[in-house]
């Protein structure tokens, strides 16, 4: 069986076709379009028409791409950017209609829930009890469990992009004073859910997302080009001292960093920021960066329970609105209780 899936994100729609024979969805083609809706849409703000007509666009090529490499429709959602837009449901009304993909939001417990499967089955069972982060352009997710699935997760306003506009704007690099704000809202946002992680005391931790895969490379770590199955860790302390190396800089210049890509360098600095508070909040002295994220957590549900499950997530958002999420075509998260 082959398969496929779309992610929108903040700066990139993504494509990965991947082969499912044995429940393991192995990759044979990837591509993505870049589109930097992140830059187009401020927070709070609308997805503009152009930024509309432009994802339509790159929606419709990912759907032939997949169609070419014999996979079916995409399995398609789009993250916070899309999500937190007072005109979310226009624009998913739009892109329907106009690619016949039925591309829908998730709640961020729910990226969350999914974010964590890729990375237990990437992991696997010897890493017991584990701790997820993964730092997107609109929020932070932040998980724990130590099943297939997760028994606690977290989705918190604090992307790389939304912080950066929130505290950065129009300063470049920003004030000392600007980073100990941004810093501020990011320990008060995170105390209750850091004392979970400390009191659950996780045997293994994972960052996923590509912030922290760049952030791990502007750390020593190997570059990408090496595959996924070189070992890659992040240590508090090393980010620690990344932190302040791209408070120094102005974007342009951390863009020639190793790692530092030009459409993320901007927002590097929030994500280290982020990163940074949040391993160190949660006790955490390392991360391991997992190549596996909500993709292949989306695949690996969709093997494991059947196309149902992606049938009542993308299910006509006209007729079932919100729920309990207030975003269209949500499903609700069930999170277990403590397991202590």
């Amino acid at each position: 069986m082959r398969m496929s899936v779309v992610d929108v994100g903040s700066n990139t729609v993504r494509l990965v076709v991947a082969d499912a024979e044995g429940g393991v969805p192995l990759p044979v083609h990837t591509a993505k379009w870049r589109l930097r809706l992140s830059e187009q849409v401020p927070p709070g703000g609308d997805v503009p028409d152009e930024a509309v007509r432009r994802l339509c666009q790159a929606v419709t090529a990912a759907a032939r791409t997949a169609e070419r490499w014999g996979a079916a429709t995409p399995l398609a959602f789009a993250t916070a950017v899309v999500r937190s837009a007072p005109n979310c449901r226009e624009v998913l009304r739009t892109v329907r209609a106009e690619t016949g993909v039925p591309i829908c939001t998730l709640p961020g417990e729910v990226e969350a829930e999914l974010t964590f499967l890729g990375a237990r089955r990437w992991m696997g069972w010897r890493s017991g009890p584990l701790a997820m982060l993964d730092i997107g352009g609109g929020s932070l997710e932040v998980a724990f469990g130590r099943g297939r699935l997760p028994d606690f997760v977290a989705s918190l306003p604090l992307g790389a992009n939304r912080l950066t506009h929130e505290f950065f704007h129009g300063q470049d690099p920003p004030s000392p004073d600007s980073i100990k704000a941004l810093r501020r809202k990011v320990r008060h946002q995170l105390r209750d859910v850091s004392a979970r992680i400390r009191w659950e005391g996780p045997r293994t931790a994972v960052a996923t997302s590509r912030t922290f895969q760049q952030l791990s490379r502007l750390c020593g770590s190997a570059p990408g080009r090496h595959g996924p199955f070189v070992e890659r860790e992040l240590r508090c302390a090393d980010l620690g001292e990344a932190v302040t190396r791209l408070a120094a800089l102005p974007a342009a210049q951390r863009a020639a960093l190793p790692g530092i890509s030009a459409p993320r360098a901007t927002q590097s600095l929030a994500g280290a920021l982020v990163g940074h508070t949040t391993m160190k909040l949660t006790g955490l002295k390392s991360v391991t960066i997992c190549p596996w994220a909500i993709r292949e957590g989306v695949l690996l549900r969709h093997i494991e329970d059947g196309p149902a499950w992606w049938a009542e997530v993308s299910r006509d958002v006209e007729a079932t609105g919100s729920a309990g999420s207030g975003t269209p075509g949500a499903v609700p998260l069930r999170i277990a209780a403590p397991a202590r």
